[in-house]
């Protein structure tokens, strides 16, 4: 049985999952890919003990170099080993390695904690401002990093909501939500999410700033003039704070 998700706001119930999963004698398998950061920085319960297996990038809440890695019981290491080396595994790239060696030690550090619960503070910030705006939210707000909403009480889609914050200097993704009528590549939703404004240094102040931006433009996802606005406002705000590894 896996467990994962990359759009589920709320927190994952891994006990009850492994409970389920020994209720038809099956493993549990986690994947932990989107809250990796949150976990390993106390902002969401871990997977274990109750995984036998749990895989995860690097590259997102962890905030490493693009990859991934799997954690296993010991009694399963070497059928996971056998199964990714050499059929689905190369040669290993070193600068990677390296990367992920950064990415995990500052992982282990107080701030990479403050980090997380700064993340999950953050996002609900962003919630409780869009939902206060009229938006409707899948689950009626969040518990982790991530916000979706579900754009169709505005009337546009994903695609239309993601395309005119785009050219207001936005970046969030248009995602399908539950029983969603939109083919894939429409959507009805709208995927947000706090890790890269809150790695910059934002906080809840800014994420108000930030909700006040999204209820513009998609107030009029065809208002170029309001879009232009927006975006001066987003360039104002972004200046204050620097992207870590590229201005510092």
């Amino acid at each position: 049985i896996v467990a994962g998700c990359s759009a589920y706001p709320r927190v994952l119930d891994f006990a009850r999952f492994r409970a389920i999963a020994d209720s038809v004698d099956a493993l549990l398998m986690v994947d932990m890919a989107h809250i990796a950061g949150l976990i390993a920085g106390g902002a969401h319960p871990s997977p274990f003990p109750h995984a036998q297996i749990v895989t995860s990038t690097t590259q997102k809440s962890l905030r490493g170099p693009r990859g991934g890695f799997i954690l296993c019981d010991e009694d399963l290491a070497r059928k996971v080993d056998f199964a990714v080396f050499p059929f689905t595994q190369g040669g290993p790239l070193m600068q990677a390695i390296a990367g992920k060696a950064v990415c995990f030690g500052q992982a282990l550090k107080p701030e990479f904690s403050r980090y997380a619960h700064q993340v999950v503070a953050n996002c609900k910030v962003l919630a409780a401002e869009l939902s206060e705006a009229g938006m409707r939210l899948v689950s009626g707000g969040t518990d982790n990093h991530m916000v979706l909403v579900d754009v169709t009480p505005l009337g546009i889609t994903g695609q239309q909501a993601e395309r005119a914050l785009e050219s207001a200097g936005i970046i969030a993704n248009k995602n399908a939500i539950p029983f969603d009528p939109q083919p894939p590549r429409v959507t009805s939703g709208l995927r947000l999410g706090t890790p890269a404004i809150t790695s910059r240094g934002m906080a809840e102040a800014e994420v108000k700033q930030v909700a006040a931006m999204l209820t513009k433009v998609l107030a009029d996802v065809e208002d170029k003039e309001a879009h232009a606005k927006v975006s001066a406002e987003v360039k104002k705000l972004t200046s204050r704070f620097s992207v870590p590894g590229i201005d510092n």
